[in-house]
C-alpha cells in the first residue's frame, strides 16, 4: 500500500511538472500560402497570423496583439501597393467581423441576407479587396487572442479613447517597419467604435509616428465626439425609424410604393427643415405644431401618434425596437440591424429583452473564426478567442476624434475619408453618419475629399450578399481615387 501511495505522489508531481500555463506568446508568426478568385481572377496570397508585442517606455513587453496579415504574393514592388489596416469596434470587439465577412479573402457561410446556416464554416470571398490592397486585421488588447502580459500594468494604459489610440499607433509603427511597408499608400478602416479609433489614429500617426495616410474608411461610424445632444439627437432618429418601418411594411401604401432612397430623402428634408426647429422649442412649442409634428412622425415612423406624444416627440430607439411590431406578431426588431426580429417573454415593456441581430451573428461567426484560424491559418493555441473581451471601465472622456480627423485632413492634402452605413442600423444610424460627415469640417473646404455610401442592410452591411459586392467595390474605387502617385501633397 505504501508503494502505491509513493507511486501516486510521483504521478502527481510528474503531471504537474509537465503541465503548461495557458499563455499566449508575446511574439510569434505562422505563414501559409493560398489563392482566392476575386472578380474572376485567381489571386495568390500569403496569410501571416501571430502576435506582436506592445512595449512600455522601458522596452518591456506589457501586452501582445494578435493579428492576421494578408499579402498578395505576386507583387514585385510594394512601394505602390496599398496597405489597409483594419479595426473593429466595441470597444472590446475582436477583428472577426470584417475579417471573415467583409474585406478578407475568406468569409463565413451565411445565407444571402446574412442569417446563419449549418453546417458552419468558411468559403472564398469573391469580392475581397486583396486584389488591390494588402490587409492586416488587428485585435486590440483583450480581444481575439490579444492579452495583457504584465499583470501589474495599469489597465488605463489600454482602456480609454486616447490610451487606445496612443498604444495602437506605436504598434502600427512597429508593424509597418517589420513588414517594410513605409513606402506603401496606407489606409485605416474601422467599424463602429473602430471609427472612433481610426479617426484618432489618423492624427496620432501623423503627429507622433510621422506616418501619413491616403485614406480613412468609417464603417457605421460613431459620433466621433461631435456634439448633437438635445433636439438634434432626438430628431435625427426619424430617418432611421422610416427605413426600418419601410422594411417591415409598417408604413402607408403610398410610402411603401416609393423606393427606399426616395422615401429617405423626403424624411431627411422634413427632419432638417421642420422637426429639428420644432423640437428646439421644447415645452413651449405651440400645441397645434406639436400635433402636426406627431402626425408627421406617425406617418414616417410606423408608430402611433399617441405614443409619440407621450414621449414629447422624443422617442428612444430602444422603445422603437419594442413598439414597431408589438401589435403585429409581438416581435421586436434588432438594434444593429432592424431587419432581424426577436421574441421577448412579454409583449409589454419599453425595450427588447435582447439584441436579436447579435445573437444571430454570434451563431455563425464564433464557430467560423475558431475553425478558420486554427485549421486554415494553422495558428493553434489554447487561449480563448474573445469575440468580446473585458475592457471595462473604458475612459470616454476627451473624445475629440472627429476634430482629430479634421486636423489630420487639414495637415495632409492626400487624406480622403469615406463613410459607409446601412439604412437599417439602429445603433449608429445612417443619418447620424451623414451628420457626422457634414460636421467633420464646418468650413466646407473638404467636401471633395469626403464621400458617403449607403446600403439596404444594417450595421454590418456586408452580411447581405448584394451589399458585400457593392461595399467592397466602393472601397476599391476609394483606394484608386485616392491614389496620389506623382501628385505633390500641397494645396
Amino acid at each position: 500500500m505504501r508503494y502505491v501511495f509513493f507511486f501516486f505522489c510521483y504521478f502527481l508531481i510528474s503531471a504537474s511538472g509537465q503541465a503548461q500555463d495557458r499563455m499566449i506568446e508575446a511574439d510569434s508568426t505562422i505563414t501559409t500560402s493560398h489563392t482566392v478568385t476575386v472578380k474572376g481572377v485567381s489571386v495568390p496570397y500569403t496569410a501571416t497570423t501571430g502576435t506582436q508585442p506592445v512595449w512600455n517606455e522601458d522596452g518591456k513587453a506589457i501586452a501582445t496583439l494578435f493579428y492576421t496579415y494578408y499579402e498578395r504574393s505576386d507583387v514585385a514592388d510594394r512601394s505602390t501597393r496599398p496597405l489597409v489596416i483594419s479595426f473593429n469596434g466595441g470597444p472590446g470587439s475582436a477583428s472577426v467581423w470584417m475579417h471573415v465577412a467583409y474585406t478578407g479573402p475568406r468569409i463565413l457561410k451565411i445565407d444571402d441576407e446574412g442569417y446563419p446556416v449549418q453546417p458552419y464554416g468558411i468559403r472564398e470571398n469573391p469580392h475581397s479587396i486583396i486584389d488591390v490592397a494588402d490587409i492586416v486585421f488587428v485585435n486590440p488588447v483583450n480581444t481575439g487572442y490579444s492579452r495583457i502580459l504584465d499583470k501589474e500594468v495599469d489597465r488605463k494604459t489600454f482602456f480609454g479613447v486616447n490610451a487606445d489610440i496612443e498604444y495602437l499607433a506605436e504598434w502600427i509603427n512597429t508593424f509597418v517597419t517589420r513588414k517594410n511597408r513605409w513606402l506603401s499608400p496606407k489606409y485605416l478602416i474601422g467599424e463602429s467604435y473602430g471609427t472612433t479609433r481610426v479617426s484618432g489614429l489618423a492624427l496620432e500617426l501623423q503627429n507622433a509616428q510621422w506616418m501619413y495616410l491616403n485614406g480613412v474608411i468609417l464603417v457605421s461610424p460613431t459620433g466621433l465626439g461631435i456634439d448633437r445632444d438635445g433636439p438634434v439627437e432626438a430628431a435625427n432618429r426619424l430617418p432611421y425609424f422610416a427605413a426600418a418601418a419601410w422594411y417591415h411594411q409598417m408604413l402607408s401604401d403610398d410610402l411603401l410604393a416609393k423606393d427606399l432612397l426616395t422615401l429617405l430623402n423626403e424624411v431627411e428634408d422634413f427632419t432638417i427643415r421642420d422637426l429639428i426647429p420644432a423640437m428646439a422649442q421644447g415645452g413651449y412649442i405651440d400645441s397645434e405644431v406639436r400635433e402636426i409634428m406627431a402626425e408627421k412622425m406617425e406617418y414616417y415612423s410606423g408608430l402611433r401618434k399617441e405614443v409619440i406624444l407621450q414621449h414629447n416627440l422624443d422617442v428612444p430607439t430602444s422603445f422603437f425596437w419594442k413598439e414597431l411590431l408589438r401589435d403585429h406578431g409581438g416581435y421586436t426588431v434588432g438594434r444593429l440591424d432592424s431587419r432581424y426580429k426577436g421574441i421577448d417573454e412579454k409583449e409589454a415593456g419599453d425595450r427588447p429583452d435582447y439584441n436579436s441581430e447579435i445573437t444571430s451573428w454570434l451563431h455563425s461567426f464564433t464557430p467560423a473564426i475558431n475553425y478558420y484560424i486554427r485549421e486554415h491559418l494553422q495558428y493553434k493555441t489554447d487561449i480563448k478567442y474573445n469575440m468580446f473581451g473585458p475592457v471595462r471601465p473604458w475612459d470616454r472622456t476627451n473624445d475629440n476624434t472627429g476634430e482629430n480627423l479634421r486636423q489630420a485632413m487639414a495637415q495632409n492634402p492626400y487624406l480622403n475619408v469615406m463613410v459607409q452605413s446601412g439604412y437599417f442600423d439602429g445603433a449608429t444610424t445612417y443619418f447620424n453618419a451623414k451628420y457626422t460627415m457634414w460636421h467633420l469640417d464646418s468650413s466646407g473646404k473638404f467636401k471633395n475629399r469626403l464621400r458617403f455610401k449607403g446600403y439596404e442592410s444594417g450595421h454590418m452591411m456586408y452580411l447581405r450578399q448584394e451589399d458585400l459586392a457593392t461595399s467592397n467595390e466602393d472601397i476599391r474605387e476609394f483606394i484608386l481615387d485616392s491614389n496620389a502617385e506623382g501628385r505633390a501633397a500641397k494645396y
